[in-house]
């Protein structure tokens, strides 16, 4: 069973996705983390294509669910590693390859066959999941994103200015909306959640009654 949410970089869908999955016990899947680990490699491959992809199709990447969500590849923990602005610059440009794209769906089709998953992404509802039990679209206006992920860079220690951050985020919008492959694109079923205009409690809360409408978790 799998309940998704979409959205822009920065909206807020992946701390929502989170606590919705600790607020009703359920696994969260983090597809941006899976796209950051795979551009981590392209970035080990130093950005030549025939050494990415042999070692994309030979790389061991596992993934877990606890406090945080965590990636391993290799037998590595790079869960802070993807967070690096470097990872960031390259993550859409990655992730528009139909290729990397069919090894990402792959991996989280398999993974979501047992359990329940709530999982957050920019074509989960229209590309990878089309028949999720419930669909959600997140939505913020640009300057709010780039506030938040500015916030979140400099919780880390990662230094970047709110311009450079405001930039990189219009940019991802840019490629990820106009991809030839799996564009972002609000599903025509999903329900759309403003996270400008609720607190975060609030979204979560909404988020988690809208599920409990439609869907029975055990």
């Amino acid at each position: 069973m799998i309940v998704v949410i979409d959205g822009p970089a920065g909206s807020g869908k992946s701390s929502t996705a989170r606590a919705v999955a600790h607020e009703l016990n359920i696994q969260y899947l983090d597809s941006g983390a899976l796209y950051r680990a795979v551009t981590y490699l392209f970035l080990k491959s130093e950005q030549s294509l025939p050494a990415f992809f042999e070692s994309l199709y030979s790389a061991k990447l596992s993934f877990e669910f606890g406090n945080e969500f965590q990636v391993n590849l290799n037998g590595e923990d790079i869960t802070s590693a993807i967070r690096d602005p470097k990872v960031s610059a390259q993550v859409s440009t990655v992730a528009a390859m139909p290729k990397v794209r069919e090894y990402i769906n792959d991996l989280m089709n398999n993974a979501v066959q047992q359990d329940v998953y709530i999982a957050d992404g920019r074509d989960l509802g229209t590309a990878v999941f089309p028949n999720a039990d419930c669909k959600f679209f997140m939505i913020a206006d640009l300057e709010t994103r780039a506030k938040r992920r500015h916030q979140e860079l400099s919780l880390k220690g990662l230094q970047m200015s709110y311009s450079e951050v405001f930039a990189e985020i219009k940019q991802r919008d840019r490629l990820d909306s106009t991809r030839e492959k799996d564009p972002l694109k609000k599903a025509d079923d999903a329900i759309v959640v403003d996270s400008s205009t609720f607190s975060f409690d609030e979204q979560v809360q909404y988020i988690v009654s809208r599920i409990k409408e439609t869907i029975t978790i055990e």
